[in-house]
């Protein structure tokens, strides 16, 4: 609860400060479009972004904002939010607490009377090759609902996007708590583990069932979404992310939450952006890593370039609708990289 608080107080924190920011933010927009990174802030601008980050190293680049945007405002990240879970995940097993080979009955103990849950390992769970569906787009179930739901798919076989997996997870973390004495406070695991040791303020996260939702929930500004980068790509305090970075023969192009543009690659959807150009860049020598929500809001993490990119848009309803340019991450790194 303490934590829910904290972050309320800071969502009207950030929208109290958000119109100062936006003249500032128009100003800073402004001398960005005549700089080295124009083409790229165009492309998003085109397609209803609000803010656009690069840094390298410790160096900010660029910091753009636009359509509404500002440093101080909070955006939905949606699916982007499944990268704090690969990262919780690591660290649980640099702590001894978790093996990703081991079985989720293990501690669900309810999937051991059934012969197909009782095989599924974490990693399965966690790349999304369990054969777990439930909940639907924007609406992922409570944690009871996704451990109950039937599997749709023999684990293993493929690659299955969707939100109730992450239930499953936030139920598999909440029963480890208990039964270590621990309270079972999802989102202070979660501060402690990760979002307090990299620095990071989350402006919101939704509940559901009286539960932080893992596949989508979370709000955050362009600042703090990049410090989350930063962290990650800095090691993210000793974890072996390894497994993050691995794909699956089911889909080369997912590791352990985080998204790998990569042949092979299975997008979420036909209107992901990552396609199948996608592997274009792997195949340029661009080894891109990146947590992806809806409405193209991205994380890029280009290790080898010491490199992250953040663009956020105001939503994706009109991307939908088709009232926007179709997105391609391909062509936005293009640009991106062009102005390096």
């Amino acid at each position: 609860m303490g934590l829910l608080m904290d972050l309320t107080r800071r969502t009207m924190a950030l929208a109290g400060g958000a119109a100062a920011a936006l003249g500032l933010g128009s100003r800073a927009h402004a001398q960005a479009m005549t700089g080295p990174f124009a083409d790229a802030l165009a492309y998003s601008d085109e397609r209803g972004g609000v803010s656009v980050l690069i840094q390298r190293g410790p160096d900010r680049l660029l910091e753009a904002y636009s359509n509404g945007g500002g440093a101080d405002r909070a955006w939905p990240i949606h699916s982007g939010t499944k990268s704090f879970s690969g990262v919780l995940a690591c660290h649980l097993v640099r702590e001894g607490w978790l093996d990703l080979d081991q079985r989720v009955a293990d501690v669900i103990t309810e999937w051991r009377d059934d012969p197909l849950k009782a095989t599924i390992t974490v990693r399965q769970l966690l790349s999304l090759t369990s054969g777990v569906v439930a909940g639907g787009f924007g609406a992922p179930p409570t944690y009871e609902e996704a451990v109950a739901a039937p599997l749709a798919t023999a684990p293993g076989a493929h690659f299955e996007y969707n939100p109730g997996p992450f239930q499953v997870w936030g139920e598999l973390v909440r029963r480890m708590l208990e039964s270590r004495g621990y309270l079972p406070d999802l989102l202070g695991f979660l501060r402690s583990r990760v979002i307090d040791p990299a620095g990071v303020q989350v402006a919101d996260w939704r509940l559901h069932g009286g539960q932080p939702t893992l596949p989508t929930g979370v709000r955050m500004t362009a600042p703090e979404w990049a410090k989350w980068g930063r962290w990650v790509l800095d090691g993210a305090g000793g974890a072996e992310l390894t497994p993050c970075w691995s794909g699956t023969e089911a889909n080369p192009g997912y590791g352990l939450c985080w998204w790998l543009l990569r042949p092979g690659l299975i997008a979420p959807s036909a209107r992901s952006g990552m396609g199948d150009d996608g592997a274009e860049m792997a195949e340029r020598g661009e080894d891109i890593r990146l947590a992806a929500g809806a409405g193209e809001q991205k994380l890029y993490l280009l290790p080898a370039r010491d490199l992250l990119v953040v663009r956020q848009s105001r939503g994706f309803g009109s991307a939908l609708a088709g009232f926007t340019p179709g997105w391609s991450d391909t062509e936005f790194m293009r640009r991106v990289l062009r102005g390096l």
